[in-house]
């Protein structure tokens, strides 16, 4: 999984991103133009791949992952400086839009004053624009391209008005249904709203689990029809800087359960209808991420094109039930072990072995 983190400049997205990679990049107190991308590669926290690991003692134990690129700031009303940052996200499977809400008079603020609401629709309407520009030039291409005789796709011209009208609308393209053909004609320009969305609000550790937190998770969340997370950056980045051992006395005196981290990835999670299946081969124990409702052919797919194309069976257990066991040998005894089709639905927690020939 591949997140974006956008947000106005200032509004702590570095520092976010330090809170969630344990990385220390530096966060300046003014808005910056220019620089490279910070990017960073986390293990998803599994409990599960633990105990697995801990039962078969395998040479590599593989955690899925989530990758977060993180660039400067949008800016409100300049189309080419967002252009820049919208290029290097654009193939994200989802957008991490991070809003101030702190208070802070040595970190300037774009407009002068924290209002997370404004924030909110200046960065949500820069989005909406820089879509609509696109679709606008790939309108004037294909017309260009059509008065020197080169006959138009007209399934795509449809799909972009489509678009266009939607856009005009102030409407994300996320929130537009779309057909599967639709969606394919129109997927190599990568929309930017039509990615998922996730607020971070970003919160001075005063406000944290105050009712003004609550207020703010509750009002952005029904208004961008989002999931909504608060934390404060600043105290999550000092978080993950620390050892395991002092992480957990951090977060005990501080009243968390976990650190940002590991809420942000499961929410990302939720949202996005993503699970984990686990496979338990060649020494091997490894999680792989699928979105819910994937079969068992193309969650063989997702490890090897081989594997789906020669497809045979699939051998499968659900995590609970192999633990209930404790072995695979007193699994298919009691046979709990079972094999499914390709059609099979994959469900979170399952542990699979593919059967193939090619």
């Amino acid at each position: 999984m591949k997140i974006g983190i956008i947000g106005l400049a200032n509004s702590g997205k570095t520092t976010i991103f330090n809170a969630l990679t344990g990385q220390n990049v530096p966060t300046p107190v003014y808005p910056t133009t220019d620089g490279h991308p910070h990017e960073g590669i986390v293990k998803v926290p599994d409990e599960r791949v633990d105990t697995l690991s801990q039962i078969f003692n395998p040479k590599k134990t593989i955690y899925a992952t989530v990758h977060y690129v993180d660039y400067i700031g949008l800016t409100k009303g300049d189309s080419v400086q967002n252009r820049k940052v919208l290029d290097v996200v654009k193939d994200v499977d989802a957008v991490l839009h991070v809003v101030r809400c702190f208070e802070d008079e040595s970190v300037v603020h774009p407009f002068g004053k924290v209002d997370p609401y404004t924030d909110v629709e200046t960065v949500r309407m820069e989005l909406l624009l820089s879509d609509l520009d696109l679709v606008d030039k790939r309108l004037q291409r294909m017309d260009e391209a059509a008065k020197k005789g080169k006959k138009p796709d007209e399934k795509e011209r449809h799909v972009l008005i489509k678009c266009k009208e939607a856009l005009e609308s102030e409407i994300p393209l996320r929130e537009v249904e779309f057909s599967e053909e639709e969606t394919l004609s129109i997927r190599h320009l990568q929309f930017i709203t039509t990615k998922p969305e996730v607020l971070v609000i970003n919160l001075s550790e005063e406000d944290i689990g105050t009712e003004r937190e609550r207020n703010l998770i509750e009002t952005l969340g029904k208004e961008g029809n989002c999931p909504v997370v608060g934390l404060s950056g600043k105290i999550e980045m000092e978080i993950a800087q620390l050892s395991e051992q002092d992480r957990k006395a951090f977060l005990e005196d501080l009243g968390l359960k976990e650190p940002a981290m590991y809420r942000v990835i499961r929410l990302c999670y939720e949202h996005l209808g993503l699970i984990s299946f686990f496979t338990v081969v060649q020494q091997e124990v490894r999680a792989w991420t699928i979105k819910r409702g994937t079969s068992a052919l193309n969650a063989a797919g997702k490890i090897h094109t081989d594997m789906q194309r020669g497809f045979i069976k699939a051998e499968v257990i659900n995590y609970e039930d192999f633990i209930s066991v404790g072995s695979m040998a007193e699994a298919r005894k009691r046979g709990l072990l079972r094999l499914e089709g390709k059609s099979y639905e994959v469900r979170d927690g399952d542990i699979i072995t593919f059967r193939f020939n090619i």
